[in-house]
């Protein structure tokens, strides 16, 4: 979908942002960039509609060059949110979610419908938010009509640059789990740029670590976390992630000791006691075993942090929890996996728990 290849840019004072640069992100990823600053990570979002040009080296699109798209059209079909949300101030909220559909031209019952659809897709009811004005929205209200403002031409490509960086803690929290969600929802190719690494991991499919210019490491949020590459890697990470915050499957238990495949089920009589989660052959999630007899189970997604997992499992009387992931079962989690992986996570010196 977007891809990155041998390029440099070096700016007139001698600058070098990004050096021999490669990059692919596939279909409906959402990639998130982060690194020091001035690694190179917002220059390498604006080589994407170019708002920034490479000194040498091509970008592409749907393997066309950038350069070989009409540069309206390009940014037409590209979202893009930024920090400041610079919604229209003397726009409602309807006229400012229309632009860009409005500049394509579409017809005005289908951008009212759209603008409906949006609104009601991020929790603010059409009828009470689409006539207001910017200035009558709280900070976390107008950043998401920024973030739909950007899809309402429905673009293929959604750029974002460090968001939600200036919201308080909660505004934070509740938008980032808007953005898994409608990410879930609308799979749109999503390059996301922030300087928080708990943001970075909590958010990506992929985790683009940048340094100088340069990917250092290019992984899912787990595989950074257990399989850091050089040492910058690791300090990055370092003690930046509470272990309570730490998404689930990095925690668990993937041996399938506690899986049934439904074709076996089907096939015998399982008197075994305890729980067991049951799955089909391409791992999708149907449901759950009892000493035998099938049950409802609760379900945990698996980009959930470990604290919300284990209020979920101390409410619960269920052993045993199912780890889902778009549907497919790629794990079980229960209390003993939890004490586990947080033994690997402090040491004892003296009788007294070290961080």
């Amino acid at each position: 979908m977007i891809e990155f290849k041998n390029v440099n840019k070096e700016y007139p004072d001698g600058t070098k942002a990004l050096t021999d640069f490669s990059l692919q992100i596939n279909n409906g990823e959402l990639v998130t960039l982060i690194g020091p600053s001035g690694c190179g990570k917002t220059t390498t979002m604006k080589m994407i509609n170019r708002l920034i040009e490479p000194t040498s080296g091509s970008v592409y699109i749907n393997n066309k060059d950038v350069q070989d798209y009409n540069i309206h059209e390009l940014r037409w079909n590209i979202g893009y949110v930024l920090q400041e949300i610079a919604l229209f101030p003397h726009m409602t909220i309807e006229e400012n979610i229309a632009v860009v559909p409005e500049m394509k031209k579409w017809k005005r019952k289908d951008i009212r419908k759209r603008v409906s659809e949006l609104l009601n897709m991020v929790g603010l009811d059409p009828n009470i938010y689409q006539k207001r004005m910017p200035r009558e929205l709280s900070g976390g209200e107008q950043q998401r009509i920024g973030v739909i403002r950007a899809l309402a031409a429905d673009p293929d490509i959604i750029l974002m640059d460090e968001p939600f960086s200036a919201l308080d803690p909660i505004s934070k929290e509740q938008l980032q789990h808007d953005i898994r969600s409608l990410q879930k929802e609308i799979q749109k190719t999503i390059v996301f740029v922030t300087h928080d690494m708990d943001e970075a991991l909590a958010l990506g499919d992929k985790v683009c670590l940048m340094k100088d210019g340069r990917v250092v490491q290019i992984d899912p949020p787990q595989s950074l976390i257990l399989n850091p590459k050089t040492d910058f890697v690791k300090d990055f990470i370092g003690e930046r992630k509470s272990p309570w915050q730490t998404a689930i499957d990095v925690i668990a238990d993937r041996s399938g000791k506690q899986v049934l495949r439904k074709k076996d089920v089907d096939q015998h009589e399982f008197a075994e006691t305890g729980m067991f989660m049951i799955s089909d052959e391409d791992h999708t999630f149907i449901g759950a075993m009892k000493d035998g007899k099938q049950i409802d189970s609760e379900i945990l997604a698996n980009d959930m942090p470990l604290y919300k997992a284990t209020e979920v499992i101390q409410s619960s009387d269920q052993e045993i929890f199912p780890v889902v992931k778009n549907q497919q079962l790629i794990g079980t989690l229960s209390n003993r996996n939890i004490v586990s992986f947080l033994k690997t996570k402090t040491k004892v010196e003296n009788g007294v728990i070290q961080k």
